[in-house]
């Protein structure tokens, strides 16, 4: 009796939101119970590589291992860039989310994936999921999930917009009836904002910064319009002086993170203008009524709502919880089979 249990707890299928920057994992029947950031520290001993740790423990040790220890993402733009460490990464996660699952038979998983990706780039993501200790793997469109995870109608013959705006890419959907009328997909996230912060820093101030402080400044001031006053609030940086070589610090205003920024939310802006470009007029019309819902953890970004509201005239509101909503969105095609027709096998 008590082995059945164990058995039946443990078997609990799982959706995967493999995200560039974080990893969320929903347990079917338990929600989401999983979210570190997708990051790999790698130790190199005698031409050998083994996993040191992973996800909240290997940021913490992001820009300072030693030359033998290496901090790395094996995910970029979306995709698998390293394959061996990608799959060690799920892995992980996997059994982290399941327990250990040591009684249990291995879970099927619906994972996420950028509408944009290859044929070899979904390969190369059904073929780690598998290995990792899947049985089966579905797909699921990253706009589709981020629509179904903000509550949007995608079962019913209305048009639905969604902007998900993730760490290594911008996804734009136009959804009806369980299906993508258009979607558009470009490589520009949060990580592309962290670097412009980095590059503006270096080549205004001669000064270099890490990953991480880029990515602080750009949470604590970050902005994609420029602040009613000459420089807004402003965040102390430290780095290096390149021309010294000597530990450094500047204060940095929002509006020079602004300018900073211009470029990768301009490209941004300018996706989701190609999106409604292409939509039909049905569906368009539908999505002047309902207006742009937008998911990801870029979306939280200061005034970028305003922006394509501005730039698109439709009315544009950020999901609830917007961080969880491709992950959610996942979960609800294990819960309800309803969804399942949004899945494409794998």
């Amino acid at each position: 009796m008590m082995f059945s249990r164990v058995l039946s707890i443990g078997s609990r299928d799982l959706a995967i939101d493999l995200g560039t920057a974080n990893t969320l994992v929903y347990v079917q029947g338990r929600g989401i119970v999983l979210d570190e950031p997708s990051v790999v520290t790698i130790q190199f001993e005698n031409g050998v590589r083994s996993v040191r740790a992973v996800g909240n423990d290997a940021k913490l040790m992001m820009g300072k291992t030693p030359e033998n220890v290496k901090t790395i993402r094996p995910l970029r733009a979306g995709v698998i860039a390293d394959l061996d460490v990608a799959e060690q990464m799920i892995k992980h996660f996997i059994e982290k989310a399941r327990d250990g699952g040591r009684f249990s038979r291995k879970p099927e998983v619906v994972i996420c994936i950028p509408s944009g990706s290859t044929s070899v780039e979904r390969r190369a993501i059904r073929d780690a999921v598998t290995n990792a200790g899947a049985t089966q793997v579905s797909l699921l469109d990253e706009p589709m999930a981020a629509a179904l995870g903000a509550g949007l109608p995608i079962a019913d013959p209305v048009g639905s917009m969604v902007v998900d705006i993730g760490g290594g890419t911008t996804e734009v959907g136009v959804i009806s009836l369980q299906g993508m009328a258009y979607s558009e997909s470009a490589r520009v996230g949060g990580d592309k904002m962290d670097e412009a912060i980095s590059s503006y820093v270096r080549r205004r101030y001669n000064m270099l910064i890490g990953e991480a402080t880029s990515e602080r400044v750009k949470m604590e001031i970050g902005t994609a319009v420029r602040p009613i006053d000459s420089r807004g609030p402003t965040a102390t940086v430290k780095g290096r002086d390149l021309a010294r070589g000597v530990p450094t610090e500047l204060v940095l205003s929002q509006a020079e993170v602004a300018e900073a920024l211009a470029e990768p939310v301009g490209r941004i802006v300018h996706v989701v203008r190609t999106a409604l470009e292409h939509t039909k007029p049905e569906i368009a019309a539908d999505v002047i009524d309902h207006g742009i819902t937008m998911t990801g953890g870029g979306s939280l970004l200061r005034g970028i709502d305003t922006l394509i509201a501005e730039a698109t005239g439709l009315p544009v509101r950020i999901a609830d919880d917007p961080l969880t909503c491709v992950a959610r969105g996942a979960g609800q095609t294990l819960e309800d089979q309803v969804y399942r027709g949004a899945l494409q096998a794998a």
